[in-house]
């Protein structure tokens, strides 16, 4: 349902005064909800049940899973802003690719770690389901060693843009230290 409402926003006619960065927008989204994004990650994440991935497969998976959905949502800001250079594009992505990331090895500590009402879903599903987690691949230590590392990368790939990347920092720093 939220999906379908930011398709919905995204579309209504004369949200921006360039049609052209509209439709850009559009396709962002698009992407990243579809084969090549989200769904695409939905579709590894089914097929890996039962298995145990490397670690760059479980990566690709969360790259095209959540990570798409949070690399679109940080590059639509972006375009609804000024015109950016390819550097701070290249950054704004090195920045979501990692935030990404960063959220689901969070989830899976969480998953693994805290308790049902605390996390206001069914905790250990994960475990229940046989699905591959960084917490099952890694060991809880190194998933959080690997959820300190995401950080500071994603925190230094947006250090040059200064007080306009305020905003991107307290994201990265509630993911990391979320309980639910």
């Amino acid at each position: 349902a939220l999906q379908s409402l930011a398709f919905a926003q995204l579309a209504e006619p004369g949200l921006l005064a360039e049609p052209a960065r509209q439709l850009d927008m559009l396709h962002h989204l698009a992407l990243a909800a579809g084969s090549r994004g989200m769904a695409g990650g939905q579709a590894i994440d089914l097929q890996s049940v039962g298995q145990t991935l490397t670690r760059e497969a479980l990566e690709v998976m969360h790259i095209h899973k959540t990570g798409a959905l949070i690399r679109a949502s940080v590059r639509l800001g972006a375009l609804c802003g000024a015109p950016l250079g390819s550097d701070i594009a290249s950054r704004l992505d090195s920045y979501a690719k990692r935030v990404g990331l960063l959220f689901q090895v969070v989830d899976d500590l969480l998953d693994s770690e805290a308790d049902t009402a605390t996390l206001g879903k069914t905790a250990g599903k994960d475990a229940d389901n046989d699905k591959p987690t960084y917490v099952t691949l890694l060991g809880p230590q190194e998933a959080r060693r690997l959820a300190t590392e995401l950080e500071t990368e994603a925190l230094e790939a947006i250090a040059p843009l200064g007080a306009s990347a305020d905003l991107l920092r307290a994201l990265a720093a509630y993911i990391v230290r979320r309980r639910f």
